[in-house]
């Protein structure tokens, strides 16, 4: 019972992360569009990532509310704030001419060193909840999806 709670938990907080962030660059999407055009990838790439980024953050988050998707939208969580915190380390160590910004909302105050350990945060409980997931009991498993 304590592991289903945890895994609630865990799955409610990247869900309401990943929807605050994907609702945060809708809400501001002029902004959104410059602040990729500003990054250090080619300009052809902006209108796959302004779209394409919201669109998994909010897919992954309906993914976290079932069960039978969970495991899945768990390790898509990994994955894509794995992404993020590599990105956030090529900008603490220098790898960028300059330092470009997409973040919306509250996590745009945040310092560089503030946002990686957000981020690790979100990559721990994402690993954290793969693993209590995998060491769920068949039968709660069984009973959950039915």
């Amino acid at each position: 019972m304590k592991r289903k709670i945890i895994i609630e938990i865990i799955s409610s907080l990247l869900i309401l992360l990943f929807l605050y962030a994907s609702v945060s660059k809708w809400l501001a999407f002029k902004t959104f569009i410059g602040e990729m055009n500003n990054q250090p990838f080619p300009n052809w790439m902006t209108p796959y990532l302004v779209w394409g980024i919201p669109i998994i953050e909010v897919l992954i988050s309906i993914g976290l509310m079932f069960e039978k998707t969970r495991v899945s939208a768990l390790y898509a969580s990994f994955v894509l704030m794995t992404a993020f915190t590599i990105y956030t380390v090529a900008i603490l160590l220098h790898a960028f001419d300059y330092v470009p910004c997409s973040c919306g909302g509250v996590i745009r105050k945040l310092t560089w060193p503030q946002h990686l350990f957000f981020n690790l945060f979100f990559v721990v409980i994402s690993l954290l909840g793969i693993w209590l997931k995998k060491r769920e009991p068949v039968e709660a498993v069984r009973t959950a999806g039915a």
